[in-house]
């Protein structure tokens, strides 16, 4: 069985030059929880969406690209969310694939109307979940985002919020689990991202040189990938 990473977007051009692609941060953020084999799919490029069985479990990548362009590739890919629900498979989104998880369920995504969420931000839980094992009720994560999920998908349970995001994430069942974070993103990659949206947020009326002073590593977001290898892919 295999672990496969749905790539929806690539990290800005200097963090991908030296740091690779989202699968690679993902990969190596998961470490030695997942000794399986991985798989990798674009799901912007019109080849068929890989086959859902014999597969552990999926992942779906972040995005510069935003859910309300109903691009083609998007609707493709949400029809495929909604048949991995269905099924019961193993699904875990983040950031963009946490939006495209909600949009295809019913849900609703929309422009941030509280604005750009990016840095190292505190994260507050609602209630337990196996996603959480051994994550404290109050975190810290590193986000980039500009849209957000303004309604849940009916059905959907609230995992967890922020000062910014009502919805920062999610679960959809037994085995769907969605954040509007970034556990794959360390301290490196969140300045980065800092950097290459400075002139933005600056034009938004945000100080990116105090974003920046404040971004550290955040490692209980970051178990979040981990656990939900443990605790919700399906093993050979």
């Amino acid at each position: 069985m295999h672990l496969t990473v749905l790539k929806a977007g690539d990290p800005v051009a200097e963090l991908a030059q030296r740091r690779g692609d989202f699968a690679a941060w993902i990969r190596e953020t998961v470490g030695d929880a997942w000794a399986g084999e991985w798989r990798v799919h674009d799901i912007r490029e019109d080849s068929p969406l890989p086959p859902i069985e014999g597969a552990a479990g999926f992942i779906i990548t972040g995005s510069s690209s935003s859910v309300t362009e109903r691009a083609p590739w998007m609707l493709r890919a949400e029809a495929y969310v909604r048949e991995l629900v269905a099924t019961k498979t193993p699904l875990f989104g983040i950031c963009f694939g946490h939006q495209m998880m909600a949009q295809a369920l019913g849900g609703l995504v929309t422009k941030n109307p509280l604005g750009r969420e990016i840095g190292t931000v505190r994260v507050e839980r609602e209630g337990d979940d196996a996603i959480f094992s051994d994550i404290p009720a109050v975190f810290e994560a590193n986000e980039t985002h500009v849209d957000a999920v303004v309604r849940l998908p009916e059905g959907a349970r609230l995992l967890a919020r922020t000062s910014k995001d009502a919805a920062a994430a999610f679960a959809v069942g037994d085995a769907a689990r969605a954040v509007q974070f970034h556990p794959e993103i360390d301290a490196d990659a969140m300045r980065g991202y800092v950097t290459a949206r400075a002139p933005l947020m600056q034009a938004e009326g945000i100080d990116p040189d105090a974003v920046h002073r404040g971004v550290r590593e955040a490692p209980h977001a970051q178990a979040l990938l981990g656990n939900f290898v443990r605790r919700f892919v399906q093993r050979p």
